[in-house]
């Protein structure tokens, strides 16, 4: 079973970067999907990001497109998140999420993904 652990979070002015880290233990990282999502105070858990075990194929919602960029290294088991030019609106809780069913669809839905980490802030001030 997948174990997933963020950190890099932080405090950031608008305009910044962040890079987050997503280590996992166990097996079958190499054959999961990973994603990022993101929970903001009183709104609902979103999709951010997501990256394909088989391919390296990268899916992003629109709102972070050309700001972040998601990608993996299976030799040290870690997901990361890229975050650049960062706007206050991105301010929230970031979660990575493993989607350990070797499906060769990438999952944008977090139902799907079936490992969860326990989350890493992420103020930007204005």
């Amino acid at each position: 079973q997948v174990q997933l652990v963020e950190s890099g979070g932080g405090l950031v002015q608008a305009g910044g970067s962040l890079r987050l880290s997503c280590a996992a233990s166990g097996r079958t990282f190499r054959r999961s999907n990973m994603g990022w999502f993101r929970q903001a105070p009183g709104k609902e858990r979103e999709f951010v990001a997501a990256i394909s075990w088989i391919t390296g194929s990268t899916f992003y919602t629109d709102s972070v497109k050309g700001r972040f960029t998601i990608s993996r290294d299976n030799a040290k088991n870690t997901v990361y998140l890229q975050m650049n030019s960062l706007k206050p609106e991105d301010t929230a809780v970031y979660y990575c999420a493993a989607d350990t069913g070797s499906s060769g669809v990438v999952p944008v839905n977090g139902n799907e993904y079936d490992v969860w980490g326990q989350g890493t802030q992420v103020t930007v001030s204005s």
